[in-house]
C-alpha cells in the first residue's frame, strides 16, 4: 500500500487538526485486520504486516503530528512527491526532497533533517551514508509530518501568533 505524505494536510485518512476521536478512527482504518499486531496501541500507533509503524500525536484533543516508521518489507511505501522515503538512501531522499523545498540538517542531530516549510522531519539514529549494509544509518528510520509551528521555540510561537493577528 502507498502512503502519500501531503504536508501540512496529513497522510491518507489522517488529517492534521482533526479531533482525537476522528484520528483514532482513521488510525484504526489503517490496520490490516487479517494480521493485527500485538504491538498495536489503539489511539497511539499501529503496525502493518510490512512492519510499517503509523503513530499519531494528539494535544488538546487535536491531531498535531503523524509519524511513520520504516517498514521491514516493501509491501508498504511512504512517498513524498514520488520519493520513497524509506526505500532510498537518506542522502538520496535529502537530495530529491531538496528539489521541492528547503531541507536542513537538524542542528541538534546531524543524522536527521527537517523540511521546515513543509514540516517534514526525517530521522535516523546515526549517519552511515557510505555504508549501505548499515541499514539503520544508511536509510531514514522514521518521518514525521506535523502542523505548522510544531517545532517552534516559545519566541517563534509568539511571533507566529503576532503575525496571524
Amino acid at each position: 500500500m502507498d502512503f502519500d505524505l501531503t504536508p501540512p494536510t496529513g497522510v491518507g485518512p489522517l488529517r492534521i487538526g482533526m479531533t482525537r476521536h476522528a484520528a483514532n478512527t482513521a488510525l484504526d482504518s489503517l490496520r490490516d485486520l487479517s494480521a493485527i499486531s500485538e504491538s498495536d496501541r489503539p489511539g497511539q500507533h499501529v503496525f502493518r504486516p510490512s512492519g510499517l509503524m503509523i503513530s499519531i500525536h494528539c494535544v488538546r484533543d487535536m491531531l498535531e503530528a503523524i509519524e511513520l516508521g520504516r517498514p521491514s518489507s516493501q509491501a508498504d511505501h511512504v512517498l513524498f512527491q514520488g520519493v520513497d522515503v524509506f526505500a532510498l538512501s537518506a542522502r538520496e531522499v535529502v537530495r530529491r526532497v531538496g528539489e521541492f523545498t528547503s531541507i536542513e540538517e537538524d542542528p541538534d542531530d546531524d543524522a536527521s533533517f527537517v523540511a521546515p516549510d513543509l514540516l517534514l522531519s526525517f530521522w535516523r539514529p546515526f549517519a552511515a551514508d557510505d555504508q549501505p549494509d548499515e541499514e539503520q544509518g544508511y536509510f531514514f528510520s522514521s518521518v514525521l509530518l506535523a502542523r505548522p509551528g510544531y517545532y517552534d521555540t516559545p519566541a517563534q510561537a509568539a511571533e507566529r501568533l503576532r503575525q496571524s493577528s
